[in-house]
Order: structure tokens, then sequence, then C-alpha cells
């Protein structure tokens, strides 16, 4: 059996930083990916897209360094890898080519990025309708761009993909959004503070300007959304726009409401957890160097929380320079300076953070939808059914598992579980504190029985 230095799972740009700051120190690094090559959600493809760069930004291309940095022999890389099991003991389990493989090291870095917030409406779960991630994922990967989209929901994404369907000759139908002025209002109060990050405030001005210009109609300040599927397989989007009920008719209805650190492998080894109310998800409490309660085990970039793909790959080099102090391959005065310098940057990048996460507030109708609405995709479980589960005495998430189902399909409540919380929160008396985040029980992901059986030592 290999034991490696570090194991790290996740190549995007925290797992990419991490990986490379170790091996050029001299550890030994397995990396870890589900995807088919490096560059996670932000970079995904960024190898194959340099004729595309225009489409996607500078900020997409700049990727490429982080892709170059991690070749090196010291790095043993492995992409289409689903890690399935991570124990205490930093033993790691993972599935590749229908064969299930053991790996061990002395430090592990969970590095799983993050994931959409579920965005529930009446007819979210109709053909024709996607999240606004995962239409980026096809253009990423196969340059598939779509046509007279309608881009629905709240966020920084929103405008980004909006501008990169414009600049690939796509532009959206229109863009229907939920923040309310009074959101707009709230967050004014971190404007100052925000200031400090002037590059990234000018980035969104800009993408406003691009949509503007390119004649998108926008609407504001939305609510009461619905789809509908018609006779001709169109998709009819009902919205109510100032007081006034709108519809529009499209092929494809994007949909995003923010997006939630992905903790399933972190949830499963044990690692403890808080609620940010912030950002209304559970993320795990490290230290400053992305420690956790379990020693050798460290988490870096938007697993962690929120703060964008820059701030990603930083904690992930701050996680490695921990790694390194601690295994006597770097010295005092380097770990401190080195760190000392992230840390600068950290705190003007992580600036903006407070003030979007107030200006892209998920509403009130996003969190509590109505009693038709259907929660659970996988096993079709609707809002009121948890109340009514909620009304019989069900006090706790594991508890409505168990009764009505909710967050027992294939994707153990990555769907669900942020919404039913709300739900709960919203018709019951308990507080975030009293509701413990999900239990994710191994295999993490949904693997054949064939491949838990071919089990090797790597």
């Amino acid at each position: 059996m290999t034991n490696y230095d570090i194991i790290i799972i996740g190549a995007g740009p925290a797992g990419m930083s991490a990986a490379s700051v170790a091996a050029y120190a001299g550890l030994d690094v397995l990396l870890l990916d589900e995807q088919p090559d490096v560059g996670g959600k932000v970079y995904r493809n960024v190898k194959q897209n340099d004729s595309k760069q225009n489409w996607f930004g500078s900020d997409y291309s700049s990727g490429m360094h982080l892709v170059n940095a991690i070749n090196c022999n010291r790095i043993t890389k492995y992409f289409r890898a689903t890690v399935w099991r991570v124990e205490k003991n930093k033993r790691v389990i993972w599935s590749h080519n229908g064969e299930s493989k053991i790996s061990t090291a002395s430090n592990i870095v969970l590095a799983t990025g993050a994931q959409e917030r579920p965005f529930p409406f009446p007819g979210w779960t109709l053909p024709g309708v996607m999240t606004v991630g995962s239409a980026q994922i096809l253009m990423k990967s196969s340059g598939i761009f779509p046509k007279e989209a309608v881009l629905v929901g709240s966020g920084p994404l929103l405008y980004l993909v909006a501008t990169q369907m414009i600049d690939a000759n796509c532009p959206p139908k229109a863009l229907i959004e939920t923040q309310t002025l009074r959101m707009m209002m709230n967050s004014l109060i971190h404007l100052p503070l925000a200031l400090l990050n002037m590059k990234s405030l000018i980035k969104g001005f800009m993408f406003i300007h691009k949509i503007k210009s390119a004649g998108v109609p926008r609407y504001k300040s939305v609510s009461s959304l619905e789809a509908r599927l018609n006779n001709k397989g169109l998709i009819e989007f009902l919205f109510s726009h100032k007081g006034i009920k709108k519809s529009l008719k499209t092929k494809l209805l994007l949909i995003h409401q923010g997006v939630i650190p992905s903790t399933e492998i972190s949830r499963s080894v044990g690692i403890d957890h808080s609620w940010n109310t912030s950002q209304l998800s559970f993320q795990p409490i490290i230290d400053k160097w992305g420690k956790t309660n379990i020693d050798g085990i460290y988490i870096a970039g938007d697993c962690a929380g929120i703060n964008g793909s820059a701030s990603a790959s930083l904690y992930g080099k701050l996680a490695a320079i921990k790694i390194l102090y601690n295994t006597e391959k770097i010295n005092f005065y380097v770990y401190k300076i080195q760190s000392l310098s992230i840390r600068i940057n950290l705190f003007f990048i992580n600036s903006i953070r407070l003030f979007l996460d107030t200006l892209y507030a998920v509403p009130e109708e996003v969190l509590f939808p109505s009693d038709d609405t259907t929660v659970c995709r996988c096993e079709e479980i609707t809002v009121g059914q948890i109340k009514l589960g909620l009304n019989e005495g069900i006090r706790g998430v594991r508890q409505l598992k168990t009764s009505i189902r909710s967050g027992m399909g294939l994707c153990q409540g990555r769907m669900c579980d942020a919404i039913v919380r709300n739900i709960m929160l919203h018709n019951t008396s308990q507080e975030h504190t009293t509701i413990l985040a999900p239990k994710t029980r191994s295999p993490i992901k949904p693997i054949t029985l064939g491949e838990m059986s071919k089990i090797k030592k790597d």
C-alpha cells in the first residue's frame, strides 16, 4: 500500500494550489477528482478551451497557471475517481475504472468546492428546467450554448453566464431576478468594506452593463414563480412583476439561487459543522489554516464557506503551508512570511463577501415554497407532506427522513436538505443550532456492488 504525504480530494482552485505548493516542497501527493480532468467547476476544461477564452473571460483563462503548476512528478493524479469513503485514520477508499482502491496518507485536504443551492418552485422539476451551473458545464465541456434561454434567480453567476452567452452570440431571452430593493438597501451598510475589493465591484458593474447593452430584458423583484409545460413542449414561465402577472415561453429555463458548500465528505468522516446565518448553510468548523477537529484532516476552498475561486486558491496554499511546516519541510521564517502574505490578500479579496451575501440574499419564497412544490426530487416529496409530518410531531431531519423518505434518494439529501431545514424552522419553534447537520453514510456517492467487491490496496 502506497502511503502518501497528502491526499487531496478535489482538483479545483483550492486542490490544485495545495497540491502544487506541497509537491514542489518535496511531499508526495495523491490528487483525486471525479471529473474527467483538472479545473473543478470554475476552470472546467480550460486546457481544451483556448480558442473560446474570449467567451469565458480572463478569469477563466487564468486557471491555466494552476493547471500547469500541478505537472509535477510528485503529484499522482486520478480523474473520474469517485471517493466513497474517508476515515478518521486518513484512509481513503475510492473507485476508478470499475475498481475500488484504498490509499492512506499522513494528511488529507478536502477541496470539494460548492454546489448550487436548491431553488424549488412549482414546475422546477419539469424537462427543460435546469440550473445555470449545469448549463455552464455544457458550455465549457462541450461548447454547447443555450439559445433564447430565460435565466431566473439571483447572484453573480447569473450575470456571468448571461454575459458568456452574449459573447458567444447566444444572448438570453430575458433575466428574471428575485433580488429586491430591500436587499439592495440592506447591502449598503457593507459597501464601504466591499470597496477594498474594487476589482470585483467593477467586474460586476461591467457584467450588468454588457447585459443592458445587449438589449436583454430584465425583470427585477419578481415573485410568485411557476413553470408549466404547454402542449407544444415549451416551458411557460409565470411570475409577478410590479404587481402584474406575466409569462414568458421558452425551450430552456435556467435557474440559480447562489451556491452552498459541498459537505458530504466532511460530514461523513465526522468533522464538526456549524450553521452560517448569512449564507444559510452548514459549513465545517476549521481554524485559520483549514484544520478540522480531526487531526491531519484539512479543508480548503468553498467547501469550507463560500468566498470564490480566488480565495479558494489561497486557502489551498495555506493548508499546504501548515502541513509543510508540521513535516519540517519549511522553517518558521518561511512559514510566517508566506502565510502573512496570503492572509493580507485574503483580507482584501474577502472584503466583498458580506456585501454579496446581503445583496443576493435568498428570498423567503425560495426558503419557504408553497405546499404543492416538490422539494425532494428523488422521492417526489412536497412541502405539504413535510408540513404534515411536522404537525404529527417530527422534529429532526433524520426522523423526517425515515418517516416520509425526504432525502432518502440517490442524492442523499444534497438537493433538498437546505430547503427541508428551513421549512422545519419556519413551521416549528426550533433554532438552527438544535437541528443537527445531516449524517452522510458510506458509500458517499452511488457505486456498484462490483466496485465495492473489487477493493485493491493502492
